[in-house]
């Protein structure tokens, strides 16, 4: 099975970008959340990110 980057329909605070990330590298979303804090220029970087990540499949549960 191929393990693709894609945005979070399960843990979502905005869009669903830092849980997307956490999920693809199986760390904790909350870690990902605090890198984009403290990064330079995150505000364009989750914009991006926002803009271009696929969905993730939508789940019954």
């Amino acid at each position: 099975m191929e393990h693709k980057l894609r945005k979070s329909s399960k843990d979502k605070a905005l869009h669903g970008v830092c849980g997307g990330i956490a999920e693809f590298f199986g760390i904790s979303s909350f870690g990902v959340r605090l890198i984009f804090i403290f990064l330079p220029a995150n505000v364009i970087v989750y914009i991006i990110l926002a803009n271009t990540m696929a969905e993730s499949e939508r789940t019954l549960y």
